[in-house]
């Protein structure tokens, strides 16, 4: 079962790879009768997220789907995103660091769902979000007090902060 997440565990971080839904959302969508989609954010993650760049700790969206809404929180939250996986998002990430030759004991992974599960298991610090389903919880190392949507992004990337402002000194 994941522990609590501390400043400790993420301060040899470089790369944070977020799930978008689940993770940036509270797993919910809304549907227009014309099909559009529009999913709810927390504002506070901006912020968090442009903390960690100040540090050199990248992140990045992986989706399985395409969809417009991540495309665009992604682009105004200044995040690389990469959607359309369709051989998963474990293969994904497995090519994106052999590409970057990047030490899974820097990369951190956050995610909510079984779709997450190939990633969780990839990396070196493997978060699930407070709400994250059970078999999430599972596998995940740690986890978020916050739940998605509101407030684990920002929560992830607060304690990056954390334990790059106390090794610094």
């Amino acid at each position: 079962m994941a522990e609590p997440l501390h400043p400790e565990h993420l301060r040899g971080v470089r790369l944070v790879v977020f799930d978008f839904d689940g993770v940036f959302t509270d797993n919910r969508v809304i549907v227009s009768e014309d099909g559009r989609e529009s999913v709810i954010c927390s504002r506070a993650d901006g912020l968090g997220l442009a903390a960690i760049r100040r540090f050199g700790v990248d992140s990045l969206i992986l989706s399985t789907e395409v969809n417009p809404v991540v495309s665009a929180r992604a682009r105004k939250l200044g995040v690389e995103c990469q959607q359309g996986l369709g051989d998963g998002k474990g293969a994904a990430l497995a090519r994106l660091l052999e590409e970057r030759q990047l030490d899974v004991r820097h990369v951190a992974y956050v995610g909510n769902d079984i779709n997450d599960l190939d990633c969780l298991r990839q990396v070196g610090v493997g978060i699930c979000v407070a709400d994250a389903f059970e078999a999430v919880r599972k596998v995940a190392r740690f986890e978020t007090v916050r739940p998605g949507g509101r407030g684990a992004v920002r929560e992830v990337c607060d304690l990056i902060v954390e334990a790059r402002e106390s090794a610094a000194g």
